[in-house]
């Protein structure tokens, strides 16, 4: 790593995975890149140990520009562990050393290289008994579903939640703080192999298939798809009249939510610093689970992304980024 020790980050080049031109997994290559310039206001500068893949993040709008302006070449991944070096001098909470993980705001460069830059607010300190691939895979998902379980769907203990994708990143997630909310879950899962997984993690019931016949209309006080776009008709329709229905990916559709008489709301997650420290309390504790599909060197990162878990494990994959002395 090119990377030199002085506070000033001379020379200024690192390695990272990027993509000149907006696209697909084709379009990342690993290479030389500039290094963040050096931290002002609250920002901090961290050495990346793991950083978190979202496939689909090559999709958003916010990861090709911000307020309209082109932002190529970017680094995508914006969920990762690593060791602050650099803080601005606004920053009080955190010293160089400190071992973090964090959220970078999506659209600024990911984590998919040596070195991010980003708030300081959008940090935690890493527990030390926490692997970084670990903390890396949990930011995101965790943060998404505790959001949605905590602000968005507002149910209370005993009241039926439908969750749509049991078994992805953010589905599992939602099963386990749901459940340590009280709250009644049943889970719609893709594969018979799936259903002891999401008993695990405390789904009272499970359902399995696209479109399962046991969902009875009115049968839930909320939904939530996890899955992504186009969320069907039948999440509309399992929601009682006045209940709530929840999408990750897109916004929801008016017409269905007029004709179920449901609130259907959409939202992207909004990392804060107690949020932060809350998911990483609970992953020292040992309080919910963390699933890793695979990892890959990040010298590999457009393979990782090129694969979309397709070895058919469940979890995040995670890039590895080797420290300077590996």
């Amino acid at each position: 790593m090119n990377i030199a020790d002085s506070p000033d980050m001379q020379p200024r080049l690192m390695k990272a995975l990027r993509a000149h031109a907006r696209g697909g997994p084709e379009q990342l290559v690993y290479e030389d890149a500039p290094l963040p310039p050096p931290p002002t206001g609250s920002d901090v500068c961290a050495r990346v140990t793991a950083a978190a893949v979202t496939f689909d993040e090559l999709t958003w709008p916010e990861t090709w520009e911000s307020d309209g302006v082109d932002r190529t070449p970017i680094i995508p991944s914006h969920e990762f562990a690593g060791v602050v070096f650099a803080v601005g001098p606004d920053v009080h909470d955190y010293s160089i050393g400190d071992q973090v993980f964090g959220l970078v705001p999506f659209d600024q460069d990911g984590a998919a290289a040596e070195v991010v830059r980003l708030p300081a607010a959008n940090l935690a300190r890493k527990p030390a008994n926490v692997s970084d691939v670990v903390a890396a895979a949990a930011v995101l998902p965790a943060l998404t579903a505790m959001e949605a379980v905590e602000e968005h769907l507002r149910l209370e203990s005993g009241q039926r939640l439908l969750i749509r994708g049991g078994t992805g990143a953010v589905g599992s997630f939602l099963i386990q703080f749901a459940h340590r909310a009280g709250i009644a879950v049943t889970a719609i899962v893709r594969s018979r192999d799936a259903v002891e997984v999401v008993e695990r993690l405390g789904a009272r019931e499970v359902l399995v298939g696209d479109e399962p016949d046991e969902v009875a209309p009115a049968s839930f006080d909320a939904s939530i798809d996890s899955v992504g776009a186009g969320t069907p008709e039948w999440l509309y329709r399992a929601v009682r009249p006045r209940g709530r229905v929840i999408t990750l990916q897109e916004a929801p559709d008016a017409a269905l939510a007029e004709a179920f008489d449901v609130d259907a709301q959409f939202f992207v997650v909004s990392p804060d610093a107690e949020h932060l420290d809350r998911l990483a309390a609970l992953l020292s504790d040992g309080g919910i689970e963390v699933a890793v599909a695979q990892t890959y060197p990040l010298s590999e990162g457009r393979a990782a992304y090129t694969d979309r878990g397709r070895a058919g494990r469940l979890g995040k994959t995670v890039l590895e980024v080797p420290t300077s002395s590996e």
